[in-house]
């Protein structure tokens, strides 16, 4: 994204002189003239003072306070974040430099931290003790404990790094009024990139956004993953077994809700058969009462049956008691014909025996006829 042809062709933004420099601590080089060779091999590896080189001259970095680290170390675990998740670029620390040749002078600088996207023309190599382009995104953490430390991060590295065609410079502190997020525009100065609805979205590393109050709170890893402005790049593997798992569990509940439903169904199945059960044995009960009941009622018909039949018996056996009867009164009315009184009394009791006979055998007739009719019907 950065190229020295875009710096050539932008006008390089004006870097201010530096403000008037305090004494050297003591042990320090701050403020020494030396030549670019000189610092390379002499200054820049230093490990008790850690020095810029501005134009011929040692600047020592000064320290910031411990909040303003905390910051900084915070949005360097977010960039990191971002980068392994979409490794686009390399970040870059540990004081490493890069030389800026500038209009008014060449500079060495040491920014916090650094970001050289894998697109640059001059790539990062792994045994690189200073960086031999120009960074894609310099972050510095502000020094508030002098004016002139505040004065170099917000209005001389500014500068120079607009001019030397940073594309975006980043001021971090733990006082939001001196935080500042800069892109640079194609004249080659920056200008403040405006948040969105509170976010800072970086052009540098598309995808990269957060909010500058967020630099105050630092809110930790399980926060971030389940923010929507971090979700996309802080531990998205995490995310994805959570989301995974949590399928699985509506997966589980969706199976056992189906397993309820089918045992539901079984069980309203089971009801509907032993309904259907007892229905059926409830019929078969009637069935068999009915059957019992005809049985009894046949019973009860073929008894009254063997009842007229046995007073048919009777009936008939009167009958021919009462024909022999009226033989023997003929042949005792033919033996007495001689005695007309007695005979005619024994005549007329005979008579009227054979009325009487004739009432019965009528009678046994209209039952002989009835048992007959009632046969007919239980035949039917």
């Amino acid at each position: 994204m950065s190229s020295s042809a875009a710096t050539e062709l932008a006008p390089a933004p004006q870097v201010p002189a530096p403000p008037p420099r305090r004494l050297p601590a003591a042990g320090s080089a701050d403020g020494l003239l030396v030549s670019e060779a000189v610092y390379w091999t002499t200054y820049y590896l230093e490990s008790d003072h850690h020095y810029e080189w501005n134009n011929g001259r040692l600047e020592e970095k000064p320290v910031s306070d411990y909040e303003t680290f905390l910051v900084y170390a915070w949005f360097s675990t977010l960039v990191q974040h971002f980068l392994r998740t979409y490794p686009c670029a390399q970040l870059v620390g540990l004081e490493m430099g890069f030389r800026l040749p500038l209009p008014s002078g060449t500079v060495i600088r040491k920014p916090d931290f650094g970001v050289v996207r894998n697109d640059n023309p001059q790539p990062l190599l792994p045994l690189d003790c200073s960086y031999h382009g120009v960074f894609d995104l310099c972050i510095e953490a502000l020094s508030d404990l002098e004016r002139r430390g505040i004065v170099r991060d917000t209005v001389t590295k500014k500068a120079e790094y607009a001019a030397g065609g940073v594309p975006e410079y980043y001021i971090l502190h733990q006082n939001p009024a001196h935080q500042a997020f800069y892109t640079r525009t194609p004249t080659g100065f920056y200008t403040p990139i405006a948040p969105q609805a509170g976010v800072i979205c970086s052009r540098v590393l598309p995808g990269l956004q957060f909010r500058p109050t967020d630099l105050a709170r630092r809110p930790g890893l399980e926060a971030l993953r389940d923010d929507p402005i971090y979700a996309g790049f802080v531990l998205p593997g995490w995310r994805a077994d959570r989301e995974r798992a949590a399928a699985a569990v509506r997966q589980a509940d969706a199976q056992t809700r189906r397993a309820d439903a089918q045992t539901r169904r079984a069980d309203a199945q089971a009801r509907r058969a032993d309904a259907q059960t007892r229905r059926a044995d409830a019929e078969a009960q009637a069935k068999r009462e009915a059957l019992d009941r005809a049985d009894a009622e046949a019973r009860a018909k073929r008894e009254a049956m063997d009842r007229a039949e046995a007073e048919a018996r009777r009936a008939d056996a009167e009958a021919r008691a009462k024909r022999e009867a009226m033989d023997r009164a003929e042949a005792e009315t033919q033996a007495k014909r001689e005695a007309e009184h007695r005979a005619d009394a024994e005549a007329q009791r005979a008579l009227e025996q054979t009325r009487r006979a004739d009432a019965e055998a009528q009678a046994r007739q209209r039952l002989e006829q009835d048992l007959a009719a009632l046969r007919a019907r239980l035949a039917r």
